[in-house]
């Protein structure tokens, strides 16, 4: 009896080992990944938080409106970012939303519940065109407006398939690599929160091995969805300082890691059978 507690003691230590060893492993060789992105092109993206992240080595991502006036006036600017590894994401043509409370911002021309999947389809595929005219690139990812990702019953990403290599939602979860959905990959929207806030949930996100990904809209100021510059730049510091157990990447990078990941996992499940 004493023998196999012992033997059972010992496959235990040896099953916790083999956690932390897949933890550590897990995200590009680091416990965590962190995605630092950035909505609707605005002028603070370029004057705050594309300077704060380059200080500190960092790329984000900026999911633009096609016709936003910030990305018509400042093409250049937008066009020097991404020269610098900065990615610059599809977040639609006019940002359509399904209309309801709290959505005064919404007008009948952007009301989604007046689109068509066809319609959309075709507005996001225009503003890939308008960023491969900016970047020169061709694989990007893509932010659901409002995070609303449905016309009707459709989920209207589907009919994109490969020409995105992961879509970002609206939901205050951290997945593990194993249970990461491409077409709907969370984040924590950031409005007012503190730089504390912000490292707890880093911080939370290397002690269980998770995927994190930030929504920002304005730095220090432009939207009523804000963080100050002070708070950014702590977030920022904190992730620099923690560089050996985090992994901070554009959203594209991040997206084909996880799709890569799948598709070995399958294969050796494959082989198995």
């Amino acid at each position: 009896m004493m023998m196999k507690n012992v033997l059972l003691l010992f496959s235990g230590l040896l099953l916790g080992f083999s956690v932390i060893a897949q933890v550590n492993k897990t995200w590009n060789g680091k416990r965590a990944a962190v995605v630092l992105t950035y909505d609707d092109a605005l002028n603070v993206h370029l004057d705050h938080a594309v300077p704060a992240l380059d200080s500190q080595g960092f790329k984000g991502t900026f999911y633009l409106i096609g016709n936003s006036g910030a990305l018509d006036k400042r093409i250049p600017d937008w066009r020097k970012a991404a020269a610098k590894g900065h990615e610059l994401g599809n977040h639609t043509l006019f940002h359509p939303c399904a209309s309801g409370p709290g959505r005064s911002f919404v007008t009948t021309e952007t009301d989604l519940r007046n689109y068509t999947v066809v319609r959309m389809v075709n507005e996001m595929r225009l503003t890939n065109t308008l960023l491969k005219s900016i970047d020169g690139k061709s694989g990007r990812t893509f932010a659901y407006a409002c995070g609303d990702m449905r016309i009707g019953d459709t989920l209207y990403i589907e009919r994109m398939k490969g020409e995105f290599t992961g879509a970002r939602s609206v939901r205050s979860e951290m997945p593990l690599l194993s249970g990461v959905d491409l077409n709907n990959v969370p984040s924590f929207m950031i409005n007012g929160q503190s730089g504390e806030e912000l490292i707890a949930l880093v911080k939370q996100a290397i002690e269980n091995g998770r995927l994190l990904v930030f929504l920002f809209h304005g730095v220090g100021g432009e939207h009523s969805l804000n963080v100050s510059l002070e708070a950014h730049s702590q977030l920022l510091r904190f992730l620099k300082q923690n560089e050996k157990s985090v992994w901070v990447a554009p959203m594209t990078e991040v997206t084909t890691y996880i799709k890569k990941h799948s598709e070995k996992v399958k294969g050796k499940e494959t082989a198995l059978k």
